[in-house]
């Protein structure tokens, strides 16, 4: 089913959802007393009670928030009158729940859906639960449950079994299968199963959605997972499954989604792909997968997002796009590909993200990307290319380009100032750690819409324009690591979105991660979208001189502000203070003089401020966050009381200031990749959803279904 018919599906189910509960309202039932007393054993077990239930049996339990009730009569069950009412569903999802559950919930023998998904429910599961036997839903996802699932259970009228995002453990529950043969949709992730995978699986001959991602399984695939052949969706990503990918995986002809990212799988991609022609999404990135890309799935039709990103490929890029009609997102970044620049991709004719970094290849850029018109995302970091005149006078023709990463190629080359270069819809733009030579190019200018530039760890040089103060969306800017002089443009001061940041102005990007290093030696940051970026004006490590602009106060909406190793002196502005955000506060190894303003302590969100290395004299101010800052902030300066040495007696060690991480002396902070390299990678993850822009079936169509409508069961 593709994901337009999935969409539908999920519509349909809705609206006959709705008028289940239309005919429901309609009915005058009165609950089964014993049904009324299990849930109230239910509510006795949790620290408050549900709103909207009765405190007492004689209370109506079929009026109850979350609770759903069918005559008995239209049930089958002829001990009851048509006024009697027995639950058959109980819907308490995101409700903040804390609390265990009760064996009470066994007595609840017409329960057909139960769903207590995204509370903070804990313990174990008790066995009556699982020996329900009419229970077709059962939804505990997203609680803080543990222990063993039991092995005793037996139900044989479920359908979707979604226990993921607990603390479970012990081996894979794939006992559940051996009752509950109808069963099609199985999700155990985010929880602590290990060990291999038991044999038992294939007795869920039914199953379409299996997913079994986020534990610490072992060993290789089972081999009765390869015998389930209406899986729709199998998911095993972030495991320790190790070994080859069996051939079997072939058999699984009706898959549309199959991720077993982030594992330890090794040897060849096998060649099995020409009979899974509804395959859309296949990533099988960070494992140790060798050899090159398999022919079969290098021109399957049916493929919207292939990533292979993080493995040991070799051999050239070899795609059919002709063949791959569908394909919207390649990653193959971070490999061992070598040879020629893959001419053939804007053959791809739907082709919108493109992760080609960290590979190496022997040509240019082609000319063919002239015609790449659907091509907005594409990262090229780390490939051994040169020539960057002529690659920006090829990619100004991809019409709908709107991120471009090119961080460390061409080494040393001088950046062209043409203004006649025109990017109109770029948004991100990278050209860091390259070396490259040159002023700020005119041609930026151009670039109205961006909002992240990163030209750091380079050697560009003269004064930074004034016009880089015209940009609306701008709120990521880092030239650190150059050669420029003169002043601060007082113009930064008013860049729009660091001053009132709406991102909402801004178009979501793909769901690929970025990555952000807030310097040299600390870990990586990853974020899946560009704009969760860290709102940053970084100029450090240049040859500025002057003034810190009062007006500096105006970006209320900046959270890291670098302006170390530069000449510039003067004081540090008490309107610093009005940065109200602020996170990282960077002045070190300047020529400031005068105090630190006690004002900075009205800086809530400072965890990094680092003064050191400049002139600065009087108290050290007490208040604050000082305690959780290193002496290091408040070094090589005339500073006294805390952090320092003792001040004279007459003066005064009263006041406040906050101080921060050295940064390695610099505070880099910079994006991944930076001075080991720095590269915003793309693994991109819109997946089956892309072709809708908003939907990706990341969870089944049956799970969807339960989360749109929370309704599964009629009464006749």
């Amino acid at each position: 089913m593709g994901v337009r018919d999935s969409l539908w599906a999920v519509l349909a189910v809705a609206w006959l959802c709705l008028q289940a509960q239309v005919l429901h309202s309609q009915e005058d039932l009165v609950c089964n007393s014993s049904d009324s007393k299990a849930l109230l054993d239910l509510m006795s077990n949790f620290e408050s009670r549900v709103d909207g239930w009765g405190l007492d049996s004689s209370a109506n339990c079929c009026d109850w928030l979350g609770v759903v009730c069918c005559s008995s009569s239209s049930l089958g069950l002829s001990d009851g009158s048509s006024g009697s009412g027995r639950v058959v569903e109980l819907v308490l999802a995101s409700k903040k729940l804390v609390g265990n559950l009760s064996d009470s919930l066994g007595k609840l023998d017409q329960l057909r859906l139960f769903n207590l998904s995204n509370n903070h429910l804990k313990g174990i599961l008790p066995e009556l639960l699982l020996h329900l036997p009419n229970l077709q839903v059962l939804d505990l996802s997203d609680n803080e449950f543990s222990g063993l699932v039991p092995e005793s259970a037996n139900l044989p009228s479920l359908r979707i079994f979604n226990i993921s995002g607990n603390y479970f453990h012990g081996s894979l529950p794939v006992w559940i299968c051996a009752n509950s043969t109808g069963i099609q949709v199985l999700n155990l992730a985010g929880n602590d199963f290990s060990d291999v995978i038991p044999r038992g699986l294939g007795n869920c001959g039914s199953l379409q959605n299996l997913s079994l991602a986020k534990n610490s399984l072992t060993g290789g695939i089972s081999e009765d997972i390869f015998t389930l052949g209406q899986l729709v969706q199998l998911s095993l990503q972030e495991n320790s499954f190790s070994g080859p990918l069996g051939s079997g995986i072939g058999n699984l002809t009706e898959l549309v989604w199959l991720d077993i990212s982030t594992n330890g799988f090794s040897g060849s991609i096998p060649d099995v792909f020409q009979n899974m022609k509804k395959l859309q999404y296949f990533t099988v990135h960070t494992n140790g997968f060798a050899g090159s890309i398999p022919s079969s799935l290098s021109i399957l039709p049916s493929l919207e997002f292939l990533n292979l990103n993080n493995n040991s490929l070799t051999g050239t890029i070899a795609l059919n796009c002709s063949a791959m009609s569908s394909l919207v997102s390649l990653d193959l970044g971070s490999n061992s590909f070598r040879g020629p620049f893959p001419e053939d991709l804007p053959n791809c004719q739907k082709l919108r993200s493109v992760n080609l970094a960290r590979n190496k290849f022997t040509t240019p850029i082609p000319q063919s990307f002239k015609n790449f018109s659907s091509l907005a995302y594409l990262s090229i970091s780390n490939s051994s290319l040169s020539n960057i005149s002529s690659a920006l006078g090829i990619l100004q023709h991809c019409s709908n380009l709107t991120v471009l990463v090119l961080t460390r190629n061409y080494f040393d080359e001088e950046l062209p100032n043409d203004a006649s270069l025109s990017f109109p819809k770029l948004k991100v733009l990278v050209m860091a750690n390259s070396r490259l030579r040159g002023s700020m190019p005119r041609w930026v200018r151009g670039c109205t819409r961006l909002e992240l530039l990163d030209l750091s760890w380079n050697r560009l040089g003269g004064t930074i324009p004034s016009w880089i103060g015209d940009f609306q969306s701008l709120f990521y800017l880092d030239l650190q690591q150059n050669s420029f002089v003169g002043e601060i443009p007082k113009e930064i001061t008013g860049l729009p979105a660091l001053i009132h940041r709406n991102m909402s102005i801004s178009e979501s990007s793909p769901d690929f991660p970025f990555f952000w290093k807030k310097n040299m030696t600390s870990g990586v940051l990853q974020y899946k979208q560009y704009t969760s970026f860290p709102s940053t004006v970084d100029l450090g490590g240049n040859s500025l001189h002057g003034l810190i602009w009062p007006e500096f106060g105006n970006l209320k909406s900046i959270q890291t502000f670098v302006l170390s190793n530069n000449f510039l002196s003067g004081s540090i502005p008490d309107n610093l203070s009005e940065m109200t955000i602020l996170e990282t506060l960077n002045l070190s190894y300047n020529n400031l003089s005068g105090s630190i303003p006690s004002s900075l302590v009205l800086l809530n969100f400072l965890a990094r401020f680092n003064v050191a290395h400049n002139n600065l004299s009087g108290v050290v101010p007490r208040r604050g966050q000082f305690s959780s800052f290193p002496d290091s902030s408040f070094e090589g300066n005339n500073l006294c009381g805390y952090h320092t040495a003792p001040c004279p007696a007459s003066q005064s060690n009263s006041g406040s200031a906050n101080h921060s991480d050295n940064h390695s002396g610099s505070s880099d902070h910079a994006m991944s990749d930076r001075n080991l390299g720095m590269t915003i990678g793309f693994a991109f993850g819109v997946g089956i959803g892309i072709a809708l822009g908003t939907t990706r079936i990341g969870d089944s169509c049956l799970s969807m279904i339960i989360k749109c409508c929370n309704r599964v069961t009629s009464c006749h």
